[in-house]
């Protein structure tokens, strides 16, 4: 089996093997061409980041800087807005839905290490060498979530549909659709529901009005 294939398998991997190295190596350059570019170069950041994520949805918009680690193993919808300084950590895979936006410094994380530090430091692989190895959990984001700034996704995650996490959240467990989420670590805060609509909030609405849903 491959290190790659040991990744989607959820089992340890060797995050030194070279096949795996030229896969990072490729997108971190790739990464700092994408952050040398201006905001209005769209053509160019298109063509950049078709090369670094594996799927990326119409009308996606992402600011910059971005840190992808492996870049082909995030897939983003549709409409998908990721303000300054957004870190996808992907060594095992990340889905992210349609419409979601991102504050700024947002962290997607999916690997993990040994909790002892010699075994952090190396063990053996099956042939008896010597290796530093991880592993990793894939990190799954529904449709029409909002993040606020400098919130961490942690390895293993799920966030259903139609989510605010506050910021500087750490999320350590799953969060359940149509939830107001916050804290270290996240918790649910209660349930958005229609009693959430800006109708009920005149003063800040003003002068402006929401779409009546189809």
């Amino acid at each position: 089996m491959k290190e790659e294939e040991k990744i989607s398998a959820g089992i340890l991997f060797c995050p030194g093997d070279p096949e795996l190295k030229a896969i990072k190596l490729k997108t971190h350059n790739l990464n700092v061409d994408y952050n040398q570019t201006h905001e209005d170069e769209t053509e160019k950041r298109a063509a950049i980041l078709s090369e670094i994520i594996g799927e990326f949805g119409e009308g996606g918009f992402i600011q910059g800087p971005i840190a992808f680690h492996y870049g082909k193993h995030t897939k983003i919808g549709k409409n998908f807005f990721g303000n300054f300084n957004l870190t996808i950590q992907d060594d095992a895979e990340v889905v992210i839905g349609d419409n979601c936006n991102f504050g700024p410094n947002v962290t997607i994380v999916t690997p993990l290490h040994p909790m002892l530090p010699d075994e952090r430091r190396a063990m053996l692989n099956a042939s008896g060498e010597i290796k530093r190895f991880c592993y990793a959990k894939p990190v799954r984001i529904g449709n029409d979530c909002w993040f606020g700034a400098s919130v961490t996704v942690c390895p293993g995650v799920t966030i259903g549909d139609n989510c605010v996490i506050g910021a500087g959240s750490v999320v350590t467990r799953d969060i359940p659709a149509n939830s107001f989420a916050a804290g270290v670590p996240c918790r649910v805060i209660r349930e958005i529901t229609e009693n959430d609509s800006m109708i009920y909030k005149p003063d800040i609405l003003a002068d402006n009005s929401v779409i009546p849903r189809q």
